[in-house]
């Protein structure tokens, strides 16, 4: 629906994001609370709906809470918070429970004909099968779901087609007191209209940044939002270097890098060369099932090393009934590209994936500013440490969306002063843009040298190089926003340009190589920053952003 420029829409909460963690936030909430859920395109159009491989949880007997809490550490590098990494393992069956109660098709064992426990897959980095899925589309499975129960619910307004552009805190309203979010101006994408929402609390689910690089497994809402938003309301954000880039999406211009599961290699697949040659086992004992971090580095490597434009992924030598009955969306979706993936290996390359790093939030979603929260990939807890392990993400939407709610409803529980009226966006000072040329240019450039100087395998002289061209961006974006009407490319620009800025940063203030994070003038993992995470503060820093690096011994938002 589309509402009148500077109309004041109110709620008690606004939720930014439409996938599992903002979905299954607003379901917890709709009980007590009037809740609205932005969403920037259709409803479904977010990373939940196109993960593939499923979500990780322990019910396998001979499986357990420490061994998934010890391969989780183990991924992450040194990195992670073990209290975010245990309350989220110990929290994944009821997780699970909680989505099939809502009537999300799990596939299940099938023996002597009936159907028990769930199907449980192996994906990179587990010990053992723990990864509970949909057949190969558990995102689908999962958000289709979602969609459906938060339709049913009066006090949940689902409003699509709205990209939100900035928050609204009493601090730059000027208003007395301590500061704290007051709502945000969203941009109705089907009217052009700026429209001022109002709400008691705001939660941030709108996912990551890997759009910022040139090649990516997320669909296009991908441009770290919230994280810009975020920190220039004044939070601070963490560990922005781990970039996590998927190491095997379909290499073939017609798919628009469609993503192969990790779940093939989980069930058999093989890495290979063009010529057959496995080559995994030189770079990990793992071998195949090694981390993702692990496994990109060394595809890239051997694609460099060899001059070729992909590897190969093979699990030809499995039953063709088993791969079309485990993985019926890839093996179709491959074969109308030509690929029989049952005769034959498909061709694969790395691609950016998950954003590790993120907004500071503790355990219950709260950031550095009252009243706002962050859960899902949009936030940092410390969960995923230097390397997200395969199928926690989203697990973890759905725990942290859990402990953030109860949270709200504590908060909101206690009365609290009225709202304050909040102007109307204002306008009147730009026209409509005559170079819209300068938007789409400076888009390009920035995903370019992201992906040549900031990708996989970086240098301080790439990173460098990286830090003074986003500042020219930086410079122009501003200008341009300053006097033109504002619209989705424009605002998405203007996000990733900042958040690629908080990368390189953070990438340059981290001398060593860990997880996702390596540079080959600091190749090996420096002891002393074991545990230690990269902070950036907007109101501490100067203009360079001249990272801190500090304990999370501390907790999540507070620095040792």
């Amino acid at each position: 629906m589309a509402h009148p420029q500077g109309n004041d829409l109110r709620y008690d909460v606004l939720i930014i994001g439409s996938g599992a963690a903002g979905l299954g936030i607003a379901l917890r909430l709709a009980d007590t609370l009037r809740v609205a859920v932005l969403s920037k395109g259709p409803l479904h159009e977010g990373c939940t709906f196109y993960a593939q491989g499923g979500i990780s949880a322990v019910f396998d007997r001979h499986d357990s809470f420490d061994s998934h809490v010890a391969d989780t550490l183990s991924a992450g590098a040194g990195l992670n918070h073990e209290d975010a990494v245990r309350l989220t393992v110990e929290h994944a069956p009821e997780a699970i429970a909680w989505l099939s109660d809502l009537g999300v098709p799990f596939t299940h064992r099938s023996e002597d004909g009936h159907t028990n426990e769930y199907h449980l897959t192996r994906e990179g980095g587990h010990s053992h099968r723990r990864v509970v899925h949909a057949t190969d589309a558990t995102g689908r499975a999962v958000e289709t779901t979602l969609i459906a129960r938060a339709r049913e619910h009066l006090s949940i307004e689902l409003l699509e087609n709205y990209l939100a552009v900035d928050l609204i805190t009493a601090q730059k309203l000027g208003a007395d007191g301590p500061n704290r979010v007051l709502g945000a101006y969203v941009l109705d994408r089907s009217s052009d209209c700026v429209v001022t929402i109002s709400a008691r609390t705001v939660v941030l689910a709108s996912g990551g940044a890997s759009k910022v690089y040139l090649y990516t497994s997320n669909p296009d809402g991908a441009s770290g939002d919230g994280i810009a938003m975020a920190w220039r309301a004044g939070c601070r954000v963490a560990n922005m270097e781990f970039m996590q880039f998927h190491p095997t999406v379909l290499y073939e211009p017609r798919a628009k890098a469609f993503l192969i599961s990790e779940a093939l290699r989980g069930e058999g697949a093989r890495l290979q060369l063009p010529d057959g040659t496995r080559f995994m086992h030189r770079f990990d004992p793992r071998g195949d099932l090694a981390p993702r971090d692990i496994v990109a580095r060394a595809i890239d490597h051997e694609m460099k090393r060899l001059g070729i434009d992909c590897v190969y992924l093979d699990i030809s030598h499995r039953p063709a009934e088993f791969i079309r009955e485990h993985f019926p969306n890839i093996h179709a979706r491959c074969l109308s590209l030509g690929y029989d993936m049952t005769r034959e290996p498909i061709p694969v390359v790395p691609a950016a994936h998950y954003t590790c790093g993120g907004v500071i939030a503790d355990l219950d979603g709260r950031t550095d500013l009252d009243g706002l929260y962050a859960i899902g990939e949009v936030a940092c807890t410390g969960l995923h440490g230097a390397n997200r392990m395969a199928s926690n993400s989203l697990l973890e939407c759905l725990v942290f969306a859990k402990t953030a709610a109860a949270d709200i409803l504590r908060r909101h529980s206690s009365p609290a002063p009225p709202l304050p009226a909040l102007p109307a966006w204002d306008d009147s000072q730009v026209t409509d843009s005559d170079e819209e040329v300068v938007v789409t240019h400076n888009w390009a450039e920035l995903r370019r040298f992201m992906w040549d100087y900031v990708g996989i395998v970086r240098s301080s002289k790439r990173l460098r190089r990286a830090l003074s061209r986003v500042d020219l961006l930086l410079g122009e974006i501003d200008e341009y926003y300053r006097h033109f009407r504002i619209g989705n490319n424009l605002i998405e620009l203007r996000n990733l340009a900042l958040v690629a800025k908080l990368i390189i940063v953070s990438a340059l203030a981290r001398r060593e190589s860990r997880g996702l994070h390596f540079t080959l003038d600091f190749p090996e993992p420096d002891p002393t920053l074991e545990h230690c995470d990269t902070i950036l503060a907007p109101d501490t820093t100067p203009p360079e952003l001249t990272p801190r690096v500090v304990s999370p011994a501390s907790p999540p938002g507070v620095s040792k």
